[in-house]
């Protein structure tokens, strides 16, 4: 080979680096809030030639988000990772599994299908350490590891999902100049939150703004707020018997957390329309009323998706803000998040599996995404000052504060309940049933499925 064309091929592969180095988002080591140490000691990690395929269920905008986390994996290793996204992935990843032609990764949007696919024996364990890893780093690491250990198909539990990217439902949604007009304080704890709403209430004005209607799916904002104050009433224990029908749908623990959310929204006095139009108004209306002149409500209790429906121009933060739905003071339960989250799995042995999996809990895996939009993590090494907005850093304070998380119950149990006798139990409790007949009614159904 000639000088001059080594020269060539010299400046072909320069300008290739840098072609790569130019599709990462955020220039390595040009803004030091960023852990580039850690992105740094990925390149240990030669894995030029490598390949690795990725199934998930992020399409568009976050699938976006997501190729501009992976490209620091490529430039760092080598790898050269292809992601596939999916709307149907829930059903695209068991056909592909029990075909054997899985991807080397899949990316679980709930536990319970990542735990059926591991008893299965299509899932591969995770590194040693790796629970222990996440129960160290992870803002309450115990709960985060939990969703992740799974019976394997020899009936021993380990570690078979690594949690990346979290979403948070203990919300509530108040318009900031509404509150400082009226002189109302954002409460602390459970105990003030209800003596604001009766506070609100004695002063002739409505604290509420409470909708269940959903077309099909009628009745499942009513199903967050039964799991969020089952976590401040009882103990996470009792959760977690709950979900799996140990601690049974008409237990009186159960029966007091529907009651709880009674308290709210069965009281004419405490939520706009009074409560028995509860049930019909639609829960993409039912903020609304936060936005009215003068308002007609106060609060609004609902995940970190509902801004989606607020009146087009409102700016998080000035126009309308939220605050963590407190735990009780008096019942030393800590402090309770509700949410959920994606879980990442191997299901095959590819070293670069193995690689992408220690990736995801280097800073810089979360750092990228925070740093944009639609994305908090219980990480605790991360700098919060990274996040693209004041919004998604407010969450994450609220998850990084956590001392227990836990996914949205009604997903983690049988379809039949989850999306089915517990919305319409709800729908049936809004409109005057029981909390009793109404949690005797879901057992019975429950009962039907063994």
């Amino acid at each position: 080979m000639t000088k001059v064309l080594m020269g060539t091929v010299a400046g072909l592969a320069l300008a290739a680096g840098s072609a790569m180095a130019a599709d990462l988002k955020f220039a390595p080591g040009e803004d030091a809030r960023f852990d580039w140490a850690s992105y740094e000691a990925l390149k240990a990690m030669d894995l030029k030639g490598q390949k690795l395929t990725i199934l998930g269920p992020w399409l568009s905008a976050d699938r976006d988000l997501f190729e501009s986390v992976l490209a620091y994996f490529e430039e760092a290793t080598g790898v050269d990772v292809d992601y596939a996204g999916s709307d149907s992935f829930e059903q695209q990843i068991v056909i592909d599994a029990e075909a054997g032609s899985p991807p080397d990764v899949a990316v679980f949007p709930q536990p319970g299908l990542a735990a059926d696919l591991a008893k299965k024996g299509h899932l591969k364990p995770l590194a040693e350490g790796t629970e222990a890893w996440i129960k160290d780093n992870y803002a309450a690491g115990d709960s985060w590891a939990a969703y992740g250990h799974y019976a394997g198909p020899d009936g021993q539990a380990a570690q078979y999902a690594f949690p990346f990217k979290a979403d948070v439902k203990s919300l509530v949604w108040y318009v900031p100049e509404n509150l400082e007009d009226a002189g109302y304080a954002v409460p602390q704890t459970m105990e003030e939150l209800k003596a604001l709403t009766e506070e609100i209430a004695a002063n002739g004005e409505t604290p509420w703004c409470i909708g269940l209607g959903s077309g099909g799916a009628t009745g499942w904002p009513a199903t967050d707020w039964v799991e969020d104050l089952m976590l401040r009433i009882n103990t996470p224990e009792d959760y977690d018997a709950w979900v799996a029908n140990d601690l049974k749908f008409d237990d009186p623990k159960v029966i007091a957390a529907i009651e709880e959310f009674g308290w709210f929204a069965r009281n004419d006095a405490f939520v706009a329309g009074g409560a028995g139009a509860v049930a019909s108004i639609d829960f993409r209306d039912s903020p609304k009323g936060l936005f009215a002149s003068p308002p007609q409500c106060y609060l609004h209790r609902q995940a970190s998706f509902i801004p989606s429906f607020f009146p087009e121009g409102t700016v998080i933060g000035q126009d309308a803000d939220f605050f963590y739905f407190p735990a009780y003071a008096e019942r030393d339960l800590g402090q309770p998040v509700l949410g959920a989250g994606t879980m990442f799995a191997k299901l095959t042995d590819n070293p670069a599996a193995d690689a992408f999996i220690t990736f995801l809990q280097s800073p810089i895996a979360h750092e990228v995404w925070m740093a944009q939009t639609g994305f908090v993590t219980p990480l605790k090494t991360v700098d919060p000052e990274l996040y693209g907005d004041p919004t998604l850093q407010k969450m994450g304070q609220i998850l990084r504060e956590a001392t227990t998380f836990r996914f949205d119950g009604s997903d983690l149990m049988p379809g039949a309940i989850g999306a089915g006798a517990f919305w319409t139990g709800m729908v049936d409790y809004a409109g005057g049933k029981p909390a009793a007949e109404v949690a005797g009614t879901i057992q019975s159904t429950w009962d039907t499925l063994k």
